[in-house]
């Protein structure tokens, strides 16, 4: 079954041509062309993939993409801003964006960051296709995608939920910057993107927001590790 892209920009030009350019790699694609039809959309018919422009007349996209994660919808996001600075960027990452692409942008990689984007490892399952990963007192369950702080269930995103599973894989064991990235989002970012750390102090504020001590523990230069 094709994966539904739902593309979201108010210039009829690019949502020409991304439909165009999506529906022959295979993509369902609709459009919205501000954002509160975005939001209607999403109600109506969550996709399975976003690509979501920030620069709106009426609702904006950091707005759209903070209702839609509100509403607990955990759909990748990739956001197209005209804008470069690393604070714009970051701007969308904390409203739940799941990764981001400077116009103008080259069709090649939008469509290798919407592949990465799709991307869910399916991972290893017992007969019956249930697994639980463990470490001192966190949990996943990675069939139902839910993560619990002893008792305390935590909400994750799609990327979240990504990233501690692999840290959950490897537990006590140091995971370089260029592994998670790889790993979690399928290609290499330039050396001056920050979006791992966004995302490692994501998952840092919701494993100690019952203030609990810190799991996942810097290791200078190098990446993070999952211990004690």
């Amino acid at each position: 079954m094709s994966l539904r892209v739902l593309v979201v920009d108010d210039d009829p030009k690019i949502t020409a041509f991304l439909r165009r350019s999506l529906t022959l790699e295979g993509y369902d694609v609709a459009v919205a062309n501000s954002g509160t039809e975005a939001l209607r959309s999403v109600t109506a018919s969550p996709p399975d993939l976003m690509v979501l422009d920030i620069m709106m007349p009426d609702v904006d996209g950091l707005e759209v993409c903070r209702r839609i994660r509100a509403a607990g919808e955990t759909f990748p996001i990739l956001m197209l801003t005209a804008r470069d600075a690393v604070s714009d960027r970051v701007k969308g990452l904390d409203q739940g964006a799941d990764d981001y692409l400077v116009k103008p942008f080259a069709l090649e990689e939008l469509l290798a960051r919407l592949r990465a984007l799709s991307r869910r490892g399916a991972p290893a399952q017992g007969e019956d296709g249930h697994r639980v990963l463990q470490y001192a007192d966190l949990r996943l369950d990675t069939a139902t995608r839910e993560a619990y702080r002893g008792d305390r269930q935590i909400s994750l995103t799609a990327k979240e939920y990504e990233l501690l599973h692999l840290f959950l894989s490897h537990p006590r064991q140091v995971l370089t910057r260029d592994t998670l990235m790889e790993k979690v989002w399928g290609y290499d970012y330039s050396g001056e993107s920050n979006v791992l750390e966004v995302y490692v102090a994501y998952l840092r504020n919701k494993l100690e927001a019952g203030g609990e001590p810190r799991l996942i523990q810097t290791v200078r230069g190098v990446g993070y590790v999952l211990k004690e």
